[in-house]
């Protein structure tokens, strides 16, 4: 398999914007960090991080269409956490941490989406 994007900054970064909670990130940079992630991955050639590429489009979608779903939302973060942890082993070493922080909190942060919507 081929590198993985290896842009520490744009990881960083998105890893920073996530800890602070969807709701406080502006639609426009939201669009903007998955819009980078999206072209690393289609540039990349690498089936694996297209499949990923193809779900930040749907995500992007789902960002938005009004009104927004919710739980559809969360399934699609969920499925880009997932997606990233079944790169880990094949990840560089030093981007492993990283990565593993942006599934966990692409996991959770899905989950709690969908579960907040469930419970209304």
């Amino acid at each position: 398999m081929a590198h993985l994007p290896s842009d520490a900054d744009l990881l960083a970064d998105t890893i920073h914007a996530l800890q602070s909670g969807l709701t406080s990130l502006p639609l426009s940079q939201v669009m903007d960090t998955t819009e980078a992630w999206q072209q690393q991955f289609l540039q990349s050639g690498i089936p694996e991080l297209q499949n990923i590429a193809r779900e930040i489009g749907n995500f992007q979608s789902l960002l938005t269409s009004q009104p927004m779903d919710g739980p559809s939302i969360g399934r699609s973060l969920g499925m880009m956490g997932a997606q990233i942890s079944d790169l880990l082993p094949h990840a560089p070493e030093d981007r492993k941490l990283g990565l593993s922080q942006l599934s966990t909190l692409l996991l959770r942060l899905g989950g709690e989406l969908e579960d907040d919507n469930n419970g209304r």
